[in-house]
């Protein structure tokens, strides 16, 4: 990496270090953080906070099966150890630069397995498209469920839902342009189909068409969706058993955790550092529905956010960090 291309990195960075602290801030501003870390102290069972962690766990283990499903039917043998590194690696690197998991992840197993990195990119723009399609889903049956009480969260935050209405405009125009550059480049690749340039690209292009439809030929589809419905359930029940840490949240009941659950999944593609700040936002705000509006009580959700948030990005810190050192061993005891 030459010196341009890394000041570029460090500007990206700290840009999005910036607006993440800003983020922070705004959603904490008003926090007592004497009362919130004697809270920490003497309010809350981590028994359920250690349960969540094992819960987490046990989603990205399915991660890691599901991907390594899916490099078995292009016909690449995936250890699950190298699968499930290269999760955490990938969740690590979310923590750093927003998105840049996805090709940490598919990068540092390439490196390993011998798997073309195109490839393993479509397996990942593949699983996201499972991914949003389960989202959607819960997103539908919750607003269902509680559909009066979305329609206060909207009253009380107008300016989400006018930027929600203004995303969804911007998502549909951008949507278009995209469609449009598509059959543009589309159109070049045709007509400069000789072309060194494009002799170059197209194994790349190849190789991502082919990781993107490989869902088609998975070889047994029910363990398939298994892993992936099995994964967002733990997603799921890692923020449920969170409301059994304060006796403020315990009797909230499972509506309330799956509204908040929803709500904070949106808060994760934020354009930030594993989602802090918009994330705590969206849980902060969903579960004021349902709880008396007093200063006491949003000071309570807001350290539930901080604790609950604060242990998954442990989760990822440390298992991560393990994941990078451990790996390359585990490849070379491999190989040995």
């Amino acid at each position: 990496m030459n010196s341009k291309e890394r000041y570029k990195q460090i500007l990206r960075f700290s840009i999005f270090l910036a607006f993440t602290a800003l983020l922070f801030w705004w959603v904490y501003r008003d926090q007592d953080w004497t009362e919130t870390f004697e809270a920490l102290k003497t309010d809350v069972n981590y028994t359920w906070v250690w349960v969540g962690i094992i819960l987490g766990i046990l989603s990205h283990i399915a991660r890691a099966l599901r991907w390594q499903q899916l490099t078995d039917s292009m016909g690449y043998k995936m250890t699950l150890m190298n699968s499930f590194m290269g999760v955490m690696i990938g969740y690590f690197a979310n923590m750093i630069i927003p998105r840049a998991g996805e090709v940490a992840r598919c990068g540092v197993v390439s490196k390993y397995e011998n798997i073309p990195t195109s490839k393993l990119l479509g397996n990942v723009i593949g699983e996201r498209v499972i991914d949003m399609a389960i989202l959607l889903t819960m997103t539908i049956i919750t607003i269902v469920w509680q559909l009066p009480t979305f329609a206060l969260f909207f009253e009380k935050h107008i300016a989400v839902g006018d930027n929600l209405a203004d995303k969804s405009e911007y998502m549909i125009k951008m949507g278009l342009i995209a469609f449009a550059a598509l059959i543009l480049v589309a159109s070049l690749i045709f007509l400069m189909r000789k072309s060194k340039l494009v002799g170059k690209i197209k194994p790349f292009i190849n190789g991502l068409k082919e990781g993107i439809w490989t869902i088609r030929k998975v070889k047994n589809v029910w363990l398939f969706i298994f892993y992936s419905l099995f994964i967002w359930i733990m997603y799921f029940l890692m923020l449920y058993v969170s409301f059994f840490c304060f006796d403020f949240s315990s009797n909230l009941g499972i509506g309330v955790a799956l509204t908040a659950f929803v709500t904070s999944c949106y808060g994760m593609v934020a354009p930030v550092q594993g989602g802090i700040g918009a994330w705590h936002f969206m849980v902060i705000a969903s579960m004021m529905l349902f709880l008396p509006d007093t200063p006491e009580m949003q000071a309570n959700t807001r350290t539930f956010a901080f604790l609950t948030h604060g242990s998954m990005t442990m989760l990822y810190i440390v298992l991560g960090t393990l994941c990078l050192a451990t790996m390359p061993l585990y490849n070379k005891f491999r190989k040995k």
